[in-house]
């Protein structure tokens, strides 16, 4: 352990220890509850910020530098460049240097766009070119994860390089990473960093992450849990289908158990009206066959086996309720039969007399509605997935960022993962602010419909450390509703005099500033020099677009609402000018809280306010207005200069996670 590694684990549980004695101080000792409507909502906050500092200590306090793999590379590899709609000439460039790559290979475009050009051109440069079957058409499509999944029952490499149509590979990219999976079999994918080349040196986008390729993926590394990023990575085939296969055994195990559910209760409902003993016998009788159907499924018997035996007892019962129901209606024609006719003299015809009517009625009828219930219990259970284009999806489908979602399935299952820290592949990223708003919407929406669908907490197969790492990136996206606390806070004592605290007292402040300090000085030591701030700025500055991606996520994970899944834009700016229907939240909170510190100081000038709360309230203003003066830095804007910047050390990132610096 370095002498680095080691002032990290010191930094990081004096954090958490001054921390936790700040915050249990703010709760039981310096909450306003005159003004609880604020006072509690940051107290919360402050909370949640915690949480965060612990979340990023046990990230940091495994942080792992791997030394270069020890086994030569083997096995063989299919390079996947997925495209949808993104410009030829892009897309090529990007295959033909990925068929310079020196390890042997066979390169791929996906092309989910299906276009006849895109294919001319590939075969033009003698490389393989795939896209949709018909077997897609009118089902789930599942962008990108669909597209790889599509290509995965076409290929036959060992391996698999998957690369953004932007992200041109170096030459020897699998020769550097291709070594891990034979030191370790259990390794089903490396991660590389992802460099962005046309950013300037002031990032005003902020696309460069530094501290999410570099520190952040070495500490989730350090507890087996690097993340799959969805580009620059090379995934292991066996363990990719050896998922597929248990997600399909897991979904129909699911939709056996909810078909059995739901015919139970069928049956149960049906039972209770039956006034015929019976069918009351049958209709009970198969509620027990189904209620032993569900014990075994639980038990881990197969599926298959279950339905099979549940089918034929239902069959069984079916052809006995028929068999009564002919018998009944054979006696109601008997009945009908000998009733007895009169003559209608007017109409010359044979009518049905009031007798006859009165013994019809008082007859039993035939079991119909039970016969129904049995046919609707068939369609119930015949369990497929008829309504995807295939059975098996190998790449997770259950969010718009399939990375995440299928490099947690991976960890579940006991797989490793590797992240390798070296710049591999060159790519690009947005170059105006209309373009990087939408990329990092889809991001968190994808993140949080993980969370919401296959929460890393409850999910089983994942270490505890697996469990925090994931958690840890997708609690960070819920921090836009703890900026609106942070910014509200100090424009709420500057213009009315509300204090959330008791005091600004001396308690207030030998708790508070030590817990400060030695926070930063935390993230100072783990950056190291890289260049992070632009990340600090948009932790805040996003704040509106962390919440849009909650609550849509929510909607439809919860409602079934769609999302629109929009392609980054690779081929240079959006050329539809500025997006102010997107930043207006930034701008007024810009406009408010600069209202805010002029009042605030007319204040404490007419002998109105405090002057030790004041001063304390306008450096908290000054520091949010530095932040979010990013957006108006970005709004303006007009791409990267025709020199880009070479790459540093590191390179942006495939996941949010700027909070988790811990704020």
């Amino acid at each position: 352990m370095t002498r680095r590694h080691i002032l990290i684990r010191i930094l990081a549980v004096l954090s958490v220890i001054l921390g936790v004695n700040y915050i249990v101080w703010r709760w039981l000792a310096s909450i306003n509850w005159e003004a609880w409507w604020i006072a509690v909502p940051l107290v919360i906050a402050e909370t949640y910020s915690l949480v965060d500092t612990f979340l990023f200590s046990t990230t940091m306090w495994r942080a792992r530098q791997r030394p270069a793999p020890a086994s030569p590379p083997q096995g063989t590899v299919d390079v996947f460049i997925t495209t949808y709609n993104e410009p030829l000439d892009l897309v090529m460039t990007t295959a033909r240097a990925a068929k310079r790559i020196t390890y042997p290979h066979n390169t791929w475009v996906l092309d989910d766009g299906a276009r006849p050009e895109m294919e001319q051109a590939a075969r033009d440069a003698g490389i393989g070119y795939l896209t949709r079957s018909e077997d897609w058409t009118g089902k789930p499509r599942h962008a990108k994860a669909g597209n790889l999944n599509n290509a995965l029952f076409q290929t036959e490499g060992e391996f698999l390089l998957i690369l953004d149509a932007d992200q041109i590979p170096d030459p020897l990219i699998l020769d550097r990473t291709l070594g891990y999976f034979a030191d370790d079999p259990a390794v089903a994918l490396v991660q590389t960093p992802q460099y962005f080349s046309n950013v300037t040196e002031s990032d005003p986008l902020g696309s460069q992450a530094p501290l999410f390729y570099g520190p952040i993926q070495q500490g989730k590394d350090g507890w087996n849990a690097a993340f799959f990023c969805g580009s620059n990575a090379v995934l292991r085939r066996e363990a990719l289908m050896q998922m597929g296969i248990v997600g399909y055994v897991k979904e129909i195990e699911d939709s056996t158990r909810t078909a059995l559910i739901a015919s139970e209760r069928l049956i149960r409902k049906e039972a209770r009206r039956a006034t015929d003993p019976f069918l009351r016998q049958e209709l009970t009788e198969l509620r027990t066959e189904i209620t032993r159907a569900r014990e075994k499924l639980t038990a881990g018997e197969p599926v298959g086996e279950i339905t099979f035996a549940l089918r034929e007892s239902i069959d069984r019962a079916s052809q006995r309720l028929l068999s009564r129901d002919f018998a009944t209606i054979q006696e109601d024609l008997e009945v009908i039969d000998n009733l007895p006719v009169e003559l209608d003299r007017e109409l010359v015809v044979p009518v049905v007399s009031e007798t006859g009517l009165d013994q019809l009625t008082s007859a039993e009828l035939s079991p119909l509605g039970a016969v129904e219930t049995v046919g609707a219990l068939l369609d119930v259970l015949t369990i497929d997935r008829g309504g995807e284009a295939q059975p098996i999806q190998p790449i997770a489908t259950i969010s718009v960022t399939e990375d995440m979602a299928t490099a947690m399935q991976l960890h579940s299952m006991g797989w490793h993962s590797v992240y390798h820290h070296e710049i591999l592949a060159h790519g690009l990223a947005p170059e105006d602010l209309r373009t990087m708003l939408t990329q990092r919407l889809r991001w968190a929406q994808g993140t949080m419909q993980v969370m919401l669908r296959d929460n890393p907490l409850l999910k089983k197969g994942l270490s505890a450390g697996q469990r925090l790492m994931y958690f840890a990136t997708m609690w960070s996206y819920l921090s836009g509703f703890t900026a609106l606390v942070y910014l509200a806070a100090p424009v709420i004592y500057l213009l009315f005099g509300v204090m959330p605290v008791t005091a600004w007292s001396l308690d207030f402040f030998l708790r508070f500033l030590p817990y400060f300090l030695v926070n930063q000085a935390l993230f100072l030591v783990v950056a190291k020099g890289t260049r992070t701030w632009r990340g600090q700025q948009y932790s805040l500055a996003l704040f509106p677009v962390w919440i849009a991606a909650c609550w849509t996520a929510a909607r439809n994970v919860w409602f079934g609402r769609p999302l629109n899944f929009a392609v980054t834009k690779k081929d240079g700016r959006d050329e539809r000018g500025i997006p102010w229907r997107q930043i207006w939240p930034q701008l007024s909170a810009i406009a408010v809280l600069g209202v805010a510190v002029v009042i605030g100081l007319v204040r404490v000038a007419v002998g109105t306010a405090d002057g030790t709360g004041t001063l304390v309230n306008t450096a908290w203003v000054i520091y949010d207005l530095v932040v979010l003066s990013v957006i108006i830095e970005a709004a303006r804007y007009r791409g990267p200069s025709p020199a880009p910047a070479e790459p540093s050390t590191i390179r942006p990132e495939g996941h949010n996670e700027y909070s988790d610096n811990s704020n």
